[in-house]
């Protein structure tokens, strides 16, 4: 690789490093063209940039930003999935396709600015994400509201039921 392009190469990885939420390494090795084709649409529609890049570049671009050096899972093929708007998506993109392609290995990365482990990124995986938390927080507040109208519905179609049962008495008599 020509100097120019190990730079350049560098400052990308810098950049993407510097606006991730959390970073996620993978071994590749034994994954076929159609398999990454398809790891890439999955990362894609998970809103998480996929990146296979050398690990010595890598290690510069983390030093560079003074994030901790991750020089025991920078070692063989590493693939980098990279969460900028969810830190949980990468460790969710990357645990679903290893569960149906044993040949791709987590290895670890970055949460937020702290190195994790593989367990660590298998732990992550199954946090539910930001729109499920927004979901369910949504339904948490919305709840109670819901609780009282009903209530409140209830005591008016009590009331309403019992005018209309005095009536046929009356109508009746």
């Amino acid at each position: 690789m020509p100097a120019q392009v190990k730079i350049d190469a560098v400052k990308e990885l810098r950049e993407k490093f510097s606006a991730a939420q959390s970073v996620v390494l993978a071994d590749y090795r034994g994954l076929n063209v159609e398999q990454m084709t398809e790891l890439r649409a999955q990362c894609r529609a998970a809103g998480v940039d996929l990146r296979v890049a050398k690990n010595r570049l890598a290690k510069l671009a983390l030093h560079e930003l003074g994030l901790p050096a991750l020089d025991s899972q920078l070692t063989g093929p590493t693939i980098f999935a990279i969460g900028v708007n969810d830190p949980v998506s990468p460790a969710k993109a990357l645990s679903e396709f290893a569960k149906k392609n044993d040949r791709l290995a987590i290895k670890g990365g970055l949460i937020g600015k702290e190195v994790a482990n593989a367990a660590s990124v298998a732990q992550l995986a199954t946090l539910p994400s930001k729109e499920e938390l927004i979901a369910r927080m949504a339904g948490s507040i919305a709840a109670p509201s819901t609780k009282i109208a009903i209530a409140l519905n209830q005591v008016v179609s009590g009331l309403a039921r019992a005018i209309r049962a005095v009536a046929e008495q009356k109508q009746a008599a």
